[in-house]
Formats: C-alpha cells, sequence, structure tokens
C-alpha cells in the first residue's frame, strides 16, 4: 500500500519547478523587484527551463542563478538563461578554474557522455557565510557523499532544507567518488547525520517533489547506504544505468550499435567496467543494464530502436 504523502505547503516566495526526475529542481525565489533560481536542469530541458523561468519572473529581471553543485542535471539551463536574461552566477568552490576554462574531463560531462552548453560564473558561494534567499538567510552547508563540492541551503527561520542530491524522499545521488576509487560512502553518511541534527521541517530535494516527511525520507537513505556500502558493485551497477538513462533522455531513442559505441568510449562506464564487472565484456555489461531497464520500464525496445520512456 503507498503511504499517503502529507501535505506541503512552501513559503509565499518560493516556487518549485518539477520537469521531470533527471531534469534536478529549479527553485525560484520572489525578491520583491527581482528573482532568483537555485539550480537549472538538464541541457535538453533548456528551452522549457527559460519558459517556466519567464513566467515565474512575472516580468521582474531574473538576478541570479545560484548553482547546488555542477552535474550537468542541475547546471544545464544556466547557459541558455544567461543569454535571455544576463543574470549573475553564483557556484560552489571547488570547480571554478575549470568552469572558467570549460575544462568538460575535470567537470566530468565528458566522463560521463552527458553534455552542458558552456556557461561562466560571477561569485563564488561561500559556506562561512549566510546567502539571502528571497527575504531570509540561507546556511550553505558542505553536501559531500554525491559530489564532494554539493552545497545545500538551510534555513532556520523556516526550518527548511534545499538538499540537492544529499536526500530525496526515496534514497540519493549517485555515490560517484566511490566509482574513482575514492571515499564517498562516508561522506554520504556526514550528509544525512547532518541532516538529521538540522531536523527541518520541509525538504527541497533536487529531484522529486518537496516534501514534509522527512524522518521517513531519512530512514530510507540511510537502509539504502547501509545496502550499497555491502556491495560496492552495487553502487556502480546502479551508476551506470543512471549514465544509460541520461543519454536516453537526450537522444530519445537509438541503435544498440550506437549505445555499446557512446558508452565503449565513455570513461565512466569503462571505469564501471574495469573496476566492478571486468569478468564479462562491455558489451555484455551494457547488454544486462539495458535488459533491466526495460524490465524497470524506463526504456522500450521497438522497431528495432531502444527508445527513453519517461519516468
Amino acid at each position: 500500500m503507498m503511504r499517503a504523502r502529507a501535505p506541503v505547503r512552501l513559503p509565499a516566495f518560493m516556487q518549485v519547478l518539477e520537469r521531470g526526475w533527471l531534469s534536478a529542481n529549479s527553485v525560484v525565489f520572489d525578491e520583491g523587484e527581482a528573482v532568483t533560481v537555485v539550480d537549472t536542469g538538464y541541457v535538453p530541458h533548456a528551452p522549457l527551463t527559460v519558459e517556466l523561468v519567464e513566467r515565474a519572473r512575472a516580468g521582474r529581471p531574473l538576478a541570479r542563478i545560484v548553482n547546488t553543485h555542477l552535474h550537468s542535471d542541475h547546471v544545464g539551463g544556466n547557459a541558455a538563461l544567461q543569454a535571455r536574461f544576463g543574470p549573475r552566477v553564483l557556484i560552489p568552490p571547488g570547480l571554478a578554474a575549470a568552469v572558467r576554462q570549460w575544462d568538460e574531463a575535470r567537470l566530468n560531462y565528458a566522463a560521463t557522455g552527458q553534455r552542458c552548453a558552456r556557461f561562466d560564473y560571477d561569485a563564488l558561494l561561500d559556506p562561512a557565510r549566510p546567502l539571502r534567499l528571497g527575504p531570509v538567510d540561507w546556511q550553505v552547508l558542505g553536501g559531500g557523499g554525491h559530489d564532494p563540492q554539493m552545497v545545500l541551503f538551510y534555513s532556520d527561520d523556516e526550518r527548511l532544507l534545499i538538499s540537492a542530491d544529499a536526500l530525496w524522499e526515496n534514497g540519493f545521488g549517485v555515490i560517484f567518488p566511490e566509482l574513482e576509487g575514492e571515499s564517498g560512502f562516508a561522506e554520504q553518511q556526514a550528509a544525512l547525520d547532518r541532516i538529521a541534527a538540522l531536523s527541518p521541517r520541509l525538504v527541497v530535494p533536487g529531484h522529486g517533489p518537496p516534501f514534509a516527511e522527512v524522518a521517513a525520507a531519512l530512514e530510507v537513505a540511510y537502509r539504502r547506504l547501509e545496502y550499497l556500502r555491502a556491495d560496492p558493485q552495487r553502487n556502480a551497477r546502479h551508476a551506470a544505468k543512471v549514465l544509460i538513462k541520461f543519454w536516453l533522455l537526450e537522444v530519445r531513442s537509438a541503435t544498440t550499435a550506437a549505445l555499446q559505441a557512446h558508452f565503449a568510449a565513455t570513461r565512466y562506464m569503462q571505469l564501471i567496467h574495469r573496476r566492478y564487472f571486468a569478468d564479462s565484456t562491455m558489451t555484455q555489461l551494457i547488454e544486462g543494464l539495458v535488459a533491466e531497464l526495460l524490465r524497470a520500464g524506463a526504456a522500450e525496445f521497438a522497431g528495432g530502436r531502444l527508445h527513453n520512456r519517461d519516468l
């Protein structure tokens, strides 16, 4: 039986724009004579993001874009919004030089096989200083786990957390550092512990609708983290399926030969294959992952092509 969702009422100065699971939420803040948006979705949805922000700003300037982290599904609309509205862009510290030089290897767009239109930034977020969004101040907190540079925003006044990919209602984002042989599970644990200590009233996640049943979401997240830690191959398999799903979101449909060729040349898939599934060929690995996506209803095969299915 599905658990009934508790009603969620956001402060009047906030609006959450959802475009589908694999394109991160945008949070629009009403700041009187201007608006600010946190995160801008995945690049295939950039025209829709511009349209949604146009509607939300109601003729006022878009003053700022603020990014929780630099993964392609959170910054994919930055360039389009910069071109249309000319806002300032604030990003977390850590990869500023990579953004300035547009180093797609360091930004991991090349490694994941994903696109992101080039954008620039104007200022860095400072975890030591509160960030004003709407009429209240927000703490800038380290996110860890999913992305070492990720930040979260917490309003003590509203007891509201913008959690990015550290906590969703049913889990959290892929723990990418572990794929590289670096620590990520411990950092995800620390992020969940930090959220639990804050005890927010509401959470606006990077993906999915805002939710108020925070204790239940944390319980799910802790269980999932324990499951992944017990066998890191599980995290790798999940990451590989996410990479394939993101690619399908962009291309919509492809032959299996094209899919195989794309991911055979993608560093993260090569790394996953080499570190976790070396007992099979790359072709066998991808075939198995596609079969799992088909069984889950996340893709379908018709007319000799693999097609994306929106979740």
